[in-house]
């Protein structure tokens, strides 16, 4: 097997992890390393003509990050998958985030090198 085989079967691998399970793999390695972590979940929510759409219950502008996590510091992390793509309105708050100081990230199963280090 060559290099690019071996490659290409990484990146085969990292685009099959669904986001809530790189979610719940990063919370966990994040509360085993002392953080709090906070996250909205969202819900499915059925309108009166039986269509359904995704909701997060929260109060404010659209596009918040997915986590917060407190230690010694604060991180603020939006968790996709390899191939999702973040809305203008996560962009934007990851931007403004930044621009005030935080520590903010768009973290994707392939970041997960970073994620370790970056949360040690």
């Amino acid at each position: 097997m060559s290099d690019l085989d071996v490659d290409e079967s990484k990146r085969a691998l990292l685009r099959a992890v669904k986001e809530k399970d790189f979610q719940a793999q990063v919370i966990e390695l994040a509360q085993r390393l002392g953080w709090l972590a906070y996250h909205f979940r969202s819900v499915l929510v059925e309108r009166k003509d039986g269509s359904k759409y995704w909701a997060t219950p929260i109060e404010g502008d659209k596009g918040f990050v997915d986590v917060v996590f407190v230690r010694d510091r604060v991180l603020f992390a939006e968790l996709k998958s390899e191939t999702g793509r973040l809305s203008q309105e996560q962009a934007e708050c990851i931007a403004r985030l930044g621009r005030g100081g935080a520590e903010a990230y768009v973290w994707r199963p392939s970041n997960w090198p970073a994620i370790e280090i970056i949360l040690r």
